[in-house]
């Protein structure tokens, strides 16, 4: 098996991972309130973390002081990515809010030309600019106008891009298991304080493992994700991503019975369609260069 297929198929695993996640949330949320969820998926998520973490030896803190607060924010983006995803998730079709993630290489490539300086060419901008318009196809209007669920999946998409800016923006001497350790922890502690005001209700046996197995499958979806950077090529192996797109609509349709209508899956096409030139364009810029 040669390193660009083996990355391909570790891209799908990593997809598979994160949206079976999504799946199992969506279903157990129909049983727990979503901050009570999340408590006990961050307790199991942040556990399995640090042994991992501790397993690689991982865990130091010997990098620049400035980066701390830059992990702080990517928290706060993530905590906020994760309220408004799991609200609109509960409330929205699978396969609608994972369309509507599809859009993040178009607005974290957006966002470092306004805020880094980042050279786009016109290809790429307009590139940006069809994503955009199949992403308002994916959450359009209705007789009684814009769902304020889809309005949460537009939020959770800007969260993600503020969290991956503020990533690019850390030192390399910073460890990946100890961003995500901190993320997690700071997920789990505020999902916790809040579901006391929010009220806990007791956990239905298969609610509980729902629940388990998606922090099972969420880290299992990381793993996947750490492990592709080190295998085959960046440019061949990241259009792969897309596969999550596949395994909303078959997941949805064979869980919860839905298929998105014909122009929320022009939409999706639109967007990933986009994302995949982008993303040719960067390979091609870097080749040039």
């Amino acid at each position: 098996m040669s390193p660009n297929v083996k990355g391909a198929l570790l891209m799908m695993g990593s997809m598979a991972g994160f949206t079976v996640n999504d799946t199992l949330v969506k279903v157990a949320l129909q049983d727990l309130p979503l901050f009570q969820l999340v408590a006990i998926r961050g307790v199991v998520a942040t556990l399995l973390v640090y042994l991992l973490a501790r397993h690689l030896g991982a865990l130091h803190l010997r990098f620049p002081s400035h980066d701390r607060w830059l992990i702080a924010l990517r928290s706060l983006s993530e905590l906020c990515a994760t309220f408004f995803f799991l609200t609109a998730l509960k409330h929205m079709p699978l396969a609608n809010v994972t369309a509507v993630l599809q859009a993040l290489p178009l607005t974290v490539t957006l966002g470092a030309a306004l805020f880094f300086g980042e050279h786009i060419g016109w290809r790429r901008i307009l590139a940006i600019g069809l994503g955009f318009a199949g992403m308002v196809l994916i959450v359009r209007p209705g007789p009684d106008g814009f769902s304020l669920y889809a309005v949460y999946a537009l939020v959770a998409v800007a969260s993600v891009t503020l969290r991956d800016l503020v990533t690019r923006r850390m030192s390399a001497e910073v460890p990946s298991m100890v961003v995500t350790l901190a993320t997690s922890l700071s997920i789990t502690v505020t999902a916790a304080v809040v579901s006391m005001f929010e009220g806990w209700v007791p956990v239905p046996p298969v609610a509980g493992l729902l629940t388990v197995s998606a922090a099972i499958f969420v880290l299992t979806g990381y793993l996947f994700s750490v492990m592709v950077m080190r295998v085959g090529e960046v440019g061949f192996v990241a259009p792969f991503r897309y596969s999550s797109l596949i395994w909303a609509l078959a997941l949805g349709w064979l869980v919860f019975g839905d298929w998105p209508d014909a122009i929320t899956m022009l939409g999706a096409a639109l967007v990933a369609g986009a994302g995949l030139f982008t993303l040719f364009r960067e390979r091609s810029d870097q080749t040039a260069a």
